[in-house]
């Protein structure tokens, strides 16, 4: 079995306006692109591949506040939007997101989802590359938490069918305010991110749901992260 892989930034009920939304993922896309070649070059999407390619987006404030305007990307008092990119259909790269709203459902999130096989998955699906687009989504965003990790990894956690607010991914992200990180094994590399939180790598090389090792690493740095208060669920902005 193939295993999947994505980032998601998560953060609750922090109104913000369509503009502060479209600068933040300007930012976010602006930065996408310094990590990856073929992320400079984004979508809309459309009813085929074929068609979708006809739409592309340059991803600047003034076009995501423009697309803010459309009724379909407006829910309540937040803003919706959902990019693409790549050259066929076995291999492209999305990047969707909510944000603006003060309230608790839907909560502001933003999910990025590279490919799973080809040679561009075999470039970006490492330690160093997601680490940076989890670096990238916290400086962009400012949520309280991200997490880039296995999904079978993340459905492994799912208690009755629900995987927790906050868990022990691949890579993660905490926001400052959410304390400090405590000591971790030696083997997991801890940084920060600027003045806005830590960053946390548990291992250099990919991480998977079917490595005992890893596993074992995550539930070890779990437990860590729980007894220091960090896996706390998710708190208003």
């Amino acid at each position: 079995m193939i295993e999947t892989y994505y980032a998601g930034a998560y953060w609750l009920a922090r109104h913000e306006s369509a503009e502060a939304c479209a600068r933040r993922a300007e930012a976010l896309f602006e930065r996408l692109g310094r990590i990856e070649p073929t992320w400079r070059h984004w979508y809309e999407t459309g009813s085929s591949f074929a068609e979708a390619r006809e739409r592309p987006f340059t991803p600047d404030t003034a076009s995501f506040k423009a697309l803010f305007e459309r009724k379909q990307n407006r829910m309540g008092d937040g803003f919706s939007f959902w990019l693409w990119t790549g050259d066929s259909p076995e291999e492209t790269t999305s990047v969707d997101g909510f944000c603006g709203s003060a309230s608790f459902v839907p909560p502001p999130v933003c999910v990025f989802k590279p490919p799973s096989e080809g040679p561009l998955a075999h470039r970006v699906l490492t330690s160093a590359v997601l680490s940076e687009v989890v670096r990238a989504m916290a400086l962009a965003w400012e949520p309280e938490w991200c997490v880039a990790t296995s999904e079978q990894h993340r459905d492994m956690l799912a208690n009755h069918g629900e995987v927790p607010d906050v868990f022990v991914g691949w890579v993660m992200y905490f926001s400052r305010q959410r304390g400090p990180v405590p000591p971790l094994p030696a083997s997991v590399r801890v940084e920060p991110v600027e003045d806005k939180g830590t960053l946390i790598l548990l291992t250099p090389e990919r991480f998977t749901a079917s490595n005992p090792e890893h596993v074992a690493l995550a539930v070890r740095v779990q437990e860590l992260l729980d007894a220091a208060g960090l896996l706390r669920p998710l708190q208003p902005g």
